[in-house]
């Protein structure tokens, strides 16, 4: 059982996720907190596996009750699921130790998905994210054309395509209607190209897509 925490600033959106959260069979609502401070104090007394975030809250905001979090309980997880996707929202979130940045508008499932994904260890994105990391991380640190592993080499063409998908910042859904294939077989997809390039998850792909981009776009 995943033992989860709700920190938002609404009831009305507490509610609601209470309401989804308990459709999950392996997932627990443990409590519920309306700033990051009382989100700090809950976590010292209910030990949950994930913490599922809100940035704007008074008292307290979602970012210094991450970094809090982190710096005192470096084995929960924190995955923010919120309205605003502003550049330096996402930054701040994930400099700061979050294993995720989620929309409210994910559908139910999607999220149920993310927690358990982030329980494991798994970085979770929304859409448009991804993109947003690499443009900072572009303007940042513009790439220099670095020599393709030998291990790009051994991606099947389906799986370039994938890959150069998920570049894009596209969910598995979108790769499967694009590719026209099924959502099992994106996944399986992927599976083997974290295993074939060495990478963690889905961020580390999709930055190492656009870093060999111009490898991934020549013809097989």
């Amino acid at each position: 059982m995943i033992k989860v925490l709700l920190v938002d600033d609404q009831n009305l959106i507490r509610q609601g996720l209470k309401a989804l959260l308990e459709l999950e069979s392996d997932l627990e609502l443990v409590g519920e907190a309306e700033n990051g401070e009382q989100a700090i104090n809950l976590v010292a007394k209910l030990h949950p596996d994930v913490v599922l975030m809100d940035i704007r809250m008074p008292i307290m905001d979602g970012v210094a009750a991450t970094r809090e979090i982190q710096k005192r309980y470096a084995g929960i997880k924190v995955l923010v699921l919120t309205t605003f996707d502003d550049d330096e929202y996402v930054t701040a979130a994930l400099q700061n130790g979050a294993m995720g940045y989620l929309l409210k508008d994910t559908p139910s499932e999607e999220l149920a998905v993310a927690i358990r994904a982030v329980h494991k260890g798994y970085t979770q994105l929304g859409p448009g994210i991804v993109k947003k990391l690499l443009t900072q991380f572009s303007s940042i640190a513009p790439i220099q054309s670095p020599l393709a592993p030998p291990s790009l080499a051994e991606l099947t063409p389906r799986e370039k395509e994938v890959l150069r998908l998920i570049a894009t910042g596209a969910s598995n859904r979108e790769i499967a209607q694009e590719l026209y294939i099924s959502e099992g077989t994106v996944k399986n997809h992927v599976t083997n190209i974290l295993n074939r390039l060495d990478l963690r998850d889905r961020t580390q792909a999709a930055i190492f897509a656009n870093t060999f981009l111009s490898y991934l776009n020549q013809p097989d």
